[in-house]
């Protein structure tokens, strides 16, 4: 009975019994024989994506360097300037001027910047801020010195000029000017630290040399933001009150107030430099002749 138990049984009856203890029937060759060649193109997808990868790579590398050195080039070439004219500033103070180490004995060759430049007119020199040394020229017009240097070389930093109205130091108002660099703080950049009342009363002096061999000496009254047509750029008085007018004009537009004695027998100069701010404003010191030698 036994026997014909087993010999009875249904085909499916193996294949029911391999799943139930798991095991998987056997892949049949056609099933096998596709699977393979997948592999394969995966396998070389997979190369080909690394490939890819390690040829985009370094060009992104390449990419970046080239990049580096542009914006390097680009720097160098907008630092430029500044570096050198203010070595080219340096010089002239190295072979212009005579002092000793704390700027006592300050002398001004003039012979020799008459030599290097026959519209120089005057050398200014401020205590604080010290960089505030330099040759002051004087122009037909107001503009060529905007962009040429004491040794007339195209340069952003241009010169100290005076202005083209202004005949000498007698003027009642003598009007000079200079950039307001971004980079660097050589020319007027520094002027504005006068905005700041404290500053002004440690440093109140300021010194014009000219050619004649005199020293004088000005003691800021007024320091603030302007319009660049204010009132305060009026270069010349038909009378003493409008000039007198004028004084307290400036001294109200001041950012704080100076003790010095101002009227009608004052002899004033106006430093003006930009402010960085608006094109239409301008910072304007102002100091009166308190010395003469």
């Amino acid at each position: 009975m036994e026997e014909k138990k087993q010999a009875g049984q249904k085909p499916g009856a193996t294949g029911r019994k391999a799943a139930a203890t798991g095991q998987r029937p056997a892949a049949t060759g056609r099933k096998a024989g596709t699977t393979e060649p997948g592999r394969r193109r995966r396998r070389n997808a997979r190369r080909k994506e690394k490939e890819n990868k390690s040829k985009v790579i370094p060009v992104l590398l390449i990419v970046a360097v080239l990049v580096f050195l542009f914006s390097g080039c680009q720097l160098a070439m907008s630092l430029y300037p500044y570096l050198a004219g203010g070595k080219e500033y340096d010089e002239v103070k190295e072979l212009a001027i005579e002092s000793d180490d704390v700027g006592d004995g300050f002398k001004v060759d003039f012979a020799f910047l008459a030599r290097e430049n026959p519209d120089v007119v005057a050398w200014i020199r401020f205590e604080e801020p010290a960089i505030i040394n330099y040759p002051v020229v004087q122009s037909k017009d107001n503009n060529e010195y905007l962009t040429k240097t004491f040794f007339a070389n195209d340069n952003k930093l241009g010169a100290i000029f005076m202005d083209m109205r202004n005949t000498s130091f007698n003027d009642r108002n003598v009007f000079i000017y200079g950039h307001n660099l971004k980079i660097g703080g050589e020319m007027f950049s520094q002027l504005t630290e006068y905005a700041d009342e404290e500053f002004c009363k440690k440093y109140p002096y300021f010194y014009i040399y000219t050619p004649d061999g005199k020293t004088r000496t000005y003691k800021v009254f007024s320091a603030s933001v302007v319009k660049a047509e204010a009132e305060n750029y009026t270069p010349s008085y038909l009378t003493e009150k409008d000039f007198t007018d004028y004084l307290k004009v400036c001294k109200r537009s001041s950012n704080y107030d100076v003790d010095v004695e101002l009227d009608a027998q004052s002899k004033i100069v106006s430093l003006s430099t930009c402010t960085n701010v608006r094109d239409d404003e301008r910072f304007l010191v102002q100091g009166v002749l308190v010395d003469e030698d």
